[in-house]
C-alpha cells in the first residue's frame, strides 16, 4: 500500500466535530515525507488554522471526491448516503461487516467505484486489539446522558436535547447539579464490559456522580443468561462489540417484568445489527431525543446515541489521535500487519456484495 498524501476531510454528519488529527500529528507526517491535506471546517473541535500553521495544505470543506485518487481520504463517521461510487481508500468507521442495514449499500459504493475501506473498527494489533479507540470517552459520556435520562424520570420527563461541553469537569458539575436537584443519586448500575475501555469510562463517571457499580465481564456472561441481576439494578450500560455469540441481555420481555431497572444505556449502541443483545428497542437515539421510553409504568428509557465521544470532542479528539498516530506513520507499509489485516477484511466482505 504505497501511500504519501493523507487527506482529512470535514465530517458531514450533525454533531460531529470530532477529528482523528491534530496538528502535531499532521506534523509528525509531514517530517516522516507525507502530504497531508485538511479541508476546511468551522465546526472541527481544532481550528483549521492550526493545521495551516503545522504545514498542512487546506482545501475547501467537503471537496474529498475530487481529491487525487492516490490520497487516502481520512475521516470518522459515515459519509453522505448519495449513492455515488467510491473511488479512493477511505480510513473511517464503516459500520458495513455486522448486518446493518446501511452497510451492504456502502461496500455496494466501494465495489462499484474501485476504492476501499481501511476501517478503523478493524485497525488490530496482533493480539487483537484495537490500536485506537473512543470508547473511554464514549462510555463515559454514555452514562452521563443515561444519568439525565434518569433525573428527567425523577421530574415526571423524558430528557432533553442535549450538546457538547468544553471538557470533562464542566460536564461533571453540570450533571451533579441535576442529580442533586433530582434528590440523590440512583444507587446502582451494572456494567457489561467493565474491563474494557469503554466500560472503564462509564464505571469513572458513575463513581463520580456516587453510583454504586457492579461490573462484569466475560467470566460473568459466558454461561448465556438469561440475567435477571440486570433488572435488579437501576441502571444497566452494554459496553460491549456484540457478536454472534453474544448472548441476549436485555431481553423483549424486561419492559413488562418486575424490574428495578428504569435506564438502559446501550453504549455499543447497534439496534440494527443481527447481535443486538438488548431486545427492547430498535433504532438509535440522538442528540436531540436522547431517551426512548419503551414502556411508561414503571418508566423505561433507553439511551443509544451512536457518537457520544463527541460530547467532549477535544478530549476525545486528541485522546483517538495520540493512539491512532503510530498506525498512520506506518500507512506506506504494505507490510504492516493492521492495514493488511483491516484490507483483508473489506476484501472479504465486499465479495459478497
Amino acid at each position: 500500500m504505497s501511500v504519501k498524501h493523507i487527506w482529512v476531510r470535514a465530517e458531514q454528519r450533525a454533531h460531529e466535530t470530532r477529528v482523528g488529527l491534530t496538528p502535531d500529528g499532521a506534523a509528525a507526517l509531514l517530517k516522516a515525507g507525507y502530504a497531508v491535506t485538511v479541508e476546511a471546517s468551522d465546526t472541527r473541535a481544532i481550528a483549521t488554522k492550526r493545521y495551516a500553521d503545522a504545514g498542512c495544505a487546506i482545501a475547501t470543506e467537503h471537496s474529498w471526491p475530487d481529491a487525487p485518487k492516490d490520497a487516502v481520504i481520512f475521516g470518522l463517521k459515515e459519509l453522505p448516503d448519495d449513492g455515488t461510487p467510491l473511488l479512493h481508500r477511505h480510513i473511517m468507521f464503516g459500520h458495513a461487516y455486522k448486518g446493518q442495514s446501511a452497510g451492504r449499500t456502502l461496500l455496494q459504493r466501494f465495489k462499484a467505484g474501485g476504492g476501499t475501506l481501511l476501517d478503523l473498527e478493524y485497525l488490530t494489533n496482533d493480539t487483537g486489539r484495537r490500536v485506537a479507540a473512543f470508547g473511554y470517552w464514549a462510555g463515559f459520556a454514555g452514562a452521563a446522558v443515561t444519568l439525565k435520562c434518569w433525573a428527567a424520570q425523577q421530574r415526571g420527563e423524558v430528557a432533553g436535547p442535549v450538546s457538547p461541553y468544553p471538557n470533562a469537569g464542566d460536564l461533571k458539575s453540570a450533571l451533579a447539579a441535576e442529580i442533586k436537584a433530582a434528590g440523590s443519586p440512583p444507587q446502582t448500575a451494572l456494567i457489561i464490559g467493565a474491563l474494557g475501555r469503554v466500560g472503564t469510562g462509564a464505571a469513572d463517571l458513575c463513581r463520580a456522580m456516587g453510583v454504586a457499580v457492579t461490573g462484569w465481564d466475560m467470566a460473568e456472561t459466558a454461561h448465556g443468561g438469561p440475567f435477571p441481576e440486570i433488572l435488579d439494578h437501576d441502571l444497566f450500560f452494554n459496553c460491549i462489540l456484540a457478536g454472534p455469540t453474544t448472548p441476549a441481555f436485555v431481553r423483549p420481555d424486561a419492559p413488562t417484568s418486575p424490574r428495578k431497572l428504569r435506564v438502559i444505556g446501550d453504549i455499543a449502541c447497534d439496534p440494527d445489527s443481527d447481535f443486538n443483545p438488548v431486545q427492547v428497542y430498535d433504532r438509535a437515539t440522538t442528540w436531540g431525543e436522547p431517551a426512548l421510553r419503551v414502556h411508561d409504568d414503571p418508566p423505561l428509557d433507553v439511551m443509544a446515541i451512536d457518537n457520544l465521544p463527541s460530547m467532549l470532542p477535544l478530549e476525545s479528539s486528541e485522546d483517538f489521535a495520540g493512539q491512532l498516530l503510530p498506525t498512520l506513520l506506518d500507512l506506506s507499509e504494505d507490510t504492516n500487519g493492521v492495514w493488511a489485516r483491516a484490507k483483508a477484511i473489506f476484501h472479504d466482505h465486499v465479495k459478497d456484495v
